[in-house]
């Protein structure tokens, strides 16, 4: 009888409550779900606090399984580790936890963090050198303070090796589907999903919130204009030069604008917008694949699939039969 697959979820406390029960249920509606005799899961609560009982920010109190020194002496195999923590507890890390995580890392298959959980794993140093996201919000505090980890804000989940890391709160659930995907298959994954009544299962490429909306988050910022501008042209072309002549300025002084402004470039950002564009369009159907690329300001289908499938991670195809139930074209 094939054995479950043991998921641990390491709660540091002040915990998120969504961030410890939101891949649980998935978890455990995977077991539910399961086709098989055995449940594929074992999920368990360890709480990294001297008590059971694991303090949450919403106040509500959580009952773990066992506590971490529990956990540190049954030296039970571990297949998936997942931690979580609250936005109050990054600057107060409990240091037992994040000496056991670097013990115990290398005889675990998956190490996960939910939102600022990040922060617990790059205190480890497991990071370093890694590719990992957070919350957005948070996101400047974790590069700033591990300058070794390349931070991307951008993603509801990113994979580096066997690390992972997720974006803020509900997108645990996003990489918790992910993981039922890797073990079980994505039907599996979408079944679970929709007995979640998830509208979407977020692939990890995916933004975590509109790139017009970022760019609004400066207040009077001097290229709300130009980014405008930008959105309502899609179709031409939008060099950086073609960019700062709209603007009446240098490409130097427009490039330091967009990073000093936006935290990016202005090549980038017209990339953003039009993966964005194409995004809400596959999700509403009604166009081909060769109007959306042309509407978008790409010079071909096979332009916009390569530069769709490296940002999202993705096909347009396998985007629309996820995320439009009635399919459009692709």
């Amino acid at each position: 009888m094939k054995s479950k697959k043991r998921v641990v979820i390491l709660g540091l406390p002040p915990v998120d409550a969504l961030d410890v029960i939101g891949p649980a249920e998935v978890f455990a509606y995977a077991n539910r779900l399961s086709q098989t005799a055995a449940q594929p899961y074992q999920v368990e609560l360890v709480s990294a606090g001297a008590e059971l009982y694991l303090e949450s920010e919403t106040g509500i109190e959580l009952r773990g399984h066992r506590t971490l020194a529990q956990e540190r002496e049954s030296g039970k195999p571990i297949d998936t580790l997942i931690v979580a923590t609250g936005f109050a507890a990054i600057n107060r890390l409990n240091p037992e936890a994040v000496a056991w995580i670097r013990k115990r890392a290398r005889h675990i298959r998956r190490i996960c963090s939910i939102c600022v959980g990040a922060f617990v794993l790059a205190e480890t140093g497991l990071l370093d050198g890694r590719k990992a996201t957070t919350h957005w919000g948070m996101a400047r505090q974790l590069a700033d303070a591990y300058p070794l980890i390349r931070v991307d804000p951008a993603p509801i989940w990113v994979k580096d090796g066997n690390l992972y890391t997720s974006a803020g709160i509900s997108a645990g659930i996003d990489l918790a589907l992910s993981l039922v995907s890797e073990d079980l298959g994505d039907e599996a994954a979408l079944a679970v999903a929709k007995n979640l009544v998830l509208f979407l299962r977020r692939p990890g490429g995916q933004a975590q919130f509109s790139v017009s909306l970022q760019s609004q988050q400066t207040p009077s910022s001097s290229l709300d204009a130009l980014c405008l501008w930008i959105s309502e042209h899609l179709e031409s072309d939008l060099t950086v030069e073609i960019l700062a002549d709209h603007m009446a300025t240098s490409v130097r002084t427009l490039i330091r604008t967009f990073q000093r402004e936006l935290n990016t470039t202005p090549a980038k950002y017209v990339e953003d917008v039009r993966l964005e564009a194409v995004s809400r369009a596959l999700e509403f159907g009604g166009q081909s694949l060769e109007e959306i690329a042309r509407r978008c300001g790409y010079n071909s289908v096979d332009v916009l699939r390569k530069a769709f499938v490296r940002r999202i991670g993705l096909s347009p195809k396998d985007y629309v039969q996820r995320f439009a139930p009635g399919s459009g074209e692709s």
